[in-house]
């Protein structure tokens, strides 16, 4: 679908807490710094498991939420919380009608530690001392709905579950959002926090996670040849959309704009990528048809590239395909080699590193690739960052779930001017 007249999509508003940082400047700061969040998991249950290290987030919430509102809310509705409060007032706070803004945040698991901590104490205590707040805090839904009652959101509030590509795929929502006439402003983004021996040892028994534990900075490796699966991080990216006309109304600074989205799904297996990655492929081109460009406009791209063996081919092998001679020229960060893998806030994450990599010209580097698998033939920008050309940019995100799930978003520089 082509965008509608006056229905150019933009961002006028950023926030994360990562394992990088807190928000979104010391993120992106470290990011540019390739320093790695990664490091061994400061939790005596660690030692059951074969995985001892993760991408915790670098500020935990107990230092920024009041603790009566934080023990109402499960971690993933923390980091939520945390990253729309600052991308709404890096926003400028928007005096928009409730009926014309929407919520679209996502997660792949949802409140899994309220979960388990309530069947622990259900088990040991009886069911009298499990939370009235049990069920508010575990379901999926439960981030984007907090944020929506802090802000008052009444024109649709929403939470894609795609696994590894929700986040993505939340602001593909929300951009729909805004296209179709919904809304004029739309919070969205993903959010995790599944850094919990279940889930990990869920993940371990799958062979998906790398096993370096002593070496946990140099754990995610994307296109190197000694990779051996992703790190489980944990935190929140959210990015404030707006239609153009509503932004320029209010006189809002504008980083970019979300300009195409291509959705497909792989039918090939529930963990494993289809290792032609034609589904992938075919994101990318779909993303491209919508936003109404060629390969040729793309400038840079932030790949899914997790860290394991058959993924980073596949996806690698989908680029080239989607891109055809043009690969050559896009300059690839594969920066989960630093946050780790947000699951279901990745694509958001990593769609606001998209956004900061056109606004300030400079893609993000690549650490630990020691050994280039030469199976991979992208252009990947590797431990320092790399200046980007002048004039009008694009550039594509892509995250993948399991389950088959693609989605592929093109982000595009803005002329403020």
């Amino acid at each position: 679908m082509k965008p509608r007249p006056n229905s150019i999509v933009v961002v006028t508003g950023l926030g994360a807490t990562t394992p990088l940082g807190g928000d979104v400047a010391s993120t992106w700061s470290a990011l540019l710094a390739g320093k790695s969040g990664v490091s061994t998991i400061d939790a005596e249950w660690r030692e059951l498991l074969p995985v001892q290290i993760a991408a915790a987030a670098a500020v935990d919430p107990s230092e920024v939420l009041d603790r009566v509102e934080a023990r109402k809310l499960d971690r993933t509705q923390q980091f939520a919380l945390i990253a729309a409060r600052e991308a709404w007032i890096d926003a400028g706070s928007p005096d928009v009608p409730s009926e014309r803004l929407g919520v679209v945040i996502a997660s792949g698991i949802g409140g899994v530690q309220t979960l388990l901590s309530a069947y622990d104490t259900l088990k040991e205590k009886g069911a009298r001392r499990v939370s009235p707040y049990t069920v508010p805090m575990l379901m999926p839904n439960g981030a984007a709905a907090a944020v929506s009652l802090e802000l008052k959101a009444r024109a649709g509030v929403h939470t894609p579950v795609s696994a590894c590509a929700s986040g993505a795929e939340a602001l593909g929502y929300a951009m729909e959002m805004i296209r179709s006439g919904r809304a004029d402003v739309v919070v969205a983004g993903g959010t995790e926090a599944s850094i919990h021996p279940l889930p990990m040892a869920g993940f371990a028994a799958m062979m998906a996670l790398s096993t370096r534990n002593d070496e946990p900075t140099k754990a995610s490796r994307p296109y190197d040849k000694g990779r051996d699966g992703f790190i489980l991080g944990e935190g929140a990216g959210i990015l404030v959309l707006e239609s153009e006309e509503y932004a320029k109304s209010r006189g809002a600074r504008i980083y970019g704009v979300v300009a195409g989205q291509g959705i497909t799904s792989d039918a090939y297996h529930i963990a494993a990528p289809d290792p032609e990655g034609a589904g992938a492929a075919a994101a990318m081109r779909y993303a491209l048809e919508d936003a109404g460009i060629g390969p040729e406009a793309i400038v840079h791209l932030n790949a899914h590239a997790t860290s394991t063996p058959a993924g980073d081919i596949a996806e690698a092998s989908a680029i080239c395909a989607a891109l055809g001679d043009h690969v050559k020229h896009v300059a690839v960060s594969a920066t989960k080699s630093m946050t780790g893998h947000l699951l279901g806030g990745a694509g958001a994450v990593e769609s606001i590193f998209c956004v900061l990599a056109l606004y300030h010209r400079l893609a993000p580097p690549t650490i630990n690739i020691v050994d280039f698998d030469e199976a991979i033939t992208l252009d990947v920008v590797r431990d320092v960052p790399r200046a980007l050309p002048a004039g009008p940019l694009a550039a594509l995100n892509n995250s993948f779930g399991f389950g088959g799930h693609n989605v592929a978003l093109v982000i595009q520089t803005y002329d403020n001017g």
